[in-house]
């Protein structure tokens, strides 16, 4: 049987819920669905590592988020998920005006390595935010402005739609493994 490491980079701002994220899918598929206390995981224990098996292959997902202790910008990444916290417009902003363009300076491969949008905390999207709510068709919008492959979002604090983006990710980082991956022509996925 076939063995791949896939290197899995997280990227966006500062509490944006990426550890979250990581911590909770951590926690074994089990724990995916429904609401369950998570453990955050320590910065220092990166790569969080999970191993995967499918058909014909073997997998091995090594994911870093930008907290990494090593520096993020020294890793060559096979797959590049940018994240954003649904409940700040400040972060979506970020998204494009910042995240895209270090991923497009600093790694040379940009142009091919598949780049996902994944929104974080959608358990806190609120109808009363003072800077308008950030609802899933304009993330999806701006993701595929920024050429991304796919848009995703997910609470990891509730589950919603958890499994979903996990699968998603792993999917992804399963067909560029096999070398079926490489970013698309702009076109960007719905979940």
């Amino acid at each position: 049987m076939e063995s791949h490491k896939v290197t899995i980079l997280f990227l966006g701002d500062e509490k944006c819920g990426k550890s979250t994220f990581l911590s909770r899918i951590s926690q074994g598929s089990e724990n995916l669905v429904g609401k369950v206390p998570v453990t955050l995981l320590r910065d220092m224990d990166q790569p969080y590592v999970f191993e995967i098996r499918s058909r014909k292959a073997e997998y091995r997902f090594e994911f870093y988020d930008t907290s990494s202790p090593e520096s993020w910008r020294l890793l060559k990444p096979d797959l590049i998920v940018i994240c954003y916290d649904i409940s700040q417009r400040l972060s979506l902003i970020n998204l494009q005006r910042v995240w895209i363009k270090e991923v497009r300076t600093t790694f040379d491969t940009s142009d091919v390595t598949p780049i996902l949008v994944l929104g974080l905390k959608r358990d806190l999207r609120s109808e009363e935010d003072p800077n308008g709510i950030i609802y899933p068709q304009e993330a999806y919008r701006i993701a595929g402005e920024m050429r991304a492959d796919k848009y995703m979002e997910c609470s990891a604090v509730t589950g919603e739609l958890l499994k979903e983006s996990f699968e998603d990710i792993c999917t992804t980082a399963m067909k560029e493994a096999r070398g079926g991956g490489g970013q698309s022509e702009g076109g960007c996925s719905l979940m």
